[in-house]
């Protein structure tokens, strides 16, 4: 028997601070996004920080597992709750780091052990230390969809019954040289500021970040008493299989993906009351996805926060996921942070604004072809 999935906790933390920190500032359009000069070897360039100096994955995954535990009102031990966390970029900022040392003649036989804390599925391992869990634990990797996907792992995992409750999610801390060099040499990095969908959008601004969701039963947080954020009620994923970071121009693929979620939620394009977009403000993404979503929902309201979070790379759709569910409570759309001179002719929302809905869609797009979109209804 397939179970109602709802979400009972979230744990965010952006360059605008906590979830509640974070939405308050991005209803009053505020952007978190500012220069630094973080590396010698480079120029200083806009960034989205969640303090001064870039957070370390460790500390940043405890922050986004505990905020979301508590939320939910749990405490570990938590020896039944599965955990799929996942990361595109991982310990990149590790690695990079024990390799300059290894350069400088630093190296020392007990760096193995460093070594094995920086694998890929670091976050996971850390977020199933912290709460105690001998259920399955799971490291999604899928470019900028991985937030997307770790979430609709764990919703399989509570709708089929193999867990009553997972907490899921991404944490992302790009910040490193090696990352602002590829992004750059790609062209795809802004000098300013973020601006998606804007006509003088100039690419992408790396951000850190991270949300963690709690998953449940319906019936287990029935049981609890606890009001849910929202349930999630269905998901679609496929792969453009077209190019290693270019999109699908007629992005096929990805309108599968949307139709879908669609489909398994059983809604129509008109229940849909807010679409949160991956909307990275570089030329490709934003074309792309402008023109699918005035193929499919035309007249549901859009935005875009990566102007207010900057571009979190892995971890950005499980902070559109909590957006979401943030919208679903309060009954409040974010604006287009960044937005001043749209160049689709869509519903793009440019300033906070109450409504009525009962459905939200959030997207995500990755290098790969990755395409993902996850539906939430409101309680």
């Amino acid at each position: 028997m397939n179970k109602e999935v709802v979400v009972t906790g979230i744990g965010l933390v952006s360059a605008l601070g906590s979830l509640q920190s974070t939405w308050q500032h991005l209803l009053a359009g505020r952007s978190g996004i500012r220069f630094h000069q973080l590396f010698w070897d480079l120029d200083p360039f806009p960034a989205a920080l969640i303090d001064t100096q870039p957070i370390a994955l460790t500390a940043l995954t405890k922050q986004v597992v505990f905020a979301a535990i508590k939320d939910a009102g749990l405490q570990p031990p938590l020896i039944d709750c599965g955990v799929v966390i996942g990361s595109s970029r991982g310990n990149q900022a590790k690695w990079e780091t024990l390799t300059r040392q290894a350069d400088q003649g630093h190296y020392r036989n007990d760096r193995l052990l460093d070594w094995l804390n920086t694998l890929p599925n670091g976050a996971a391992i850390a977020a199933a230390r912290l709460v105690g869990t001998q259920a399955p634990v799971l490291s999604p990797m899928a470019a900028c969809a991985t937030g997307l996907w770790a979430i609709a792992q764990a919703y399989e995992l509570v709708r089929t019954g193999q867990c009553d409750r997972v907490i899921a999610g991404a944490v992302e801390t790009p910040i490193t040289p090696l990352t602002l060099t590829g992004f750059r040499k790609m062209g795809a990095l802004a000098k300013t500021g973020a601006y998606p969908f804007d006509r003088d959008r100039k690419g992408l601004v790396l951000g850190e970040g991270g949300a963690v969701l709690v998953l449940e039963s319906a019936e287990l947080a029935e049981q609890r008493q606890v009001k849910p954020y929202g349930q999630i009620v269905g998901w679609g994923f496929t792969a453009d299989g077209y190019h290693i970071s270019a999109p699908e121009p007629n992005s096929r693929a990805a309108a599968i993906a949307v139709k879908q979620c669609l489909d398994r939620s059983g809604l129509i394009p008109a229940d849909i009351g807010y679409i949160h977009a991956h909307g990275t403000a570089t030329q490709l993404n934003d074309r792309n996805e402008a023109a699918l979503i005035q193929q499919l929902l035309p007249n549901a309201p859009v935005s875009s926060t990566k102007g207010a979070t900057g571009h979190t790379i892995g971890a950005s759709g499980a902070i559109g996921a909590a957006f979401c569910l943030m919208v679903l409570r309060h009954q409040q759309l974010p604006p287009n942070v960044g937005l001043q001179h749209p160049d689709f002719d869509l519903n793009f929302v440019t300033q906070t604004c109450s409504t009525q809905l009962d459905h939200a869609l959030c997207l995500s797009f990755g290098f790969g072809g990755q395409n993902g979109a996850i539906a939430l209804k409101h309680l």
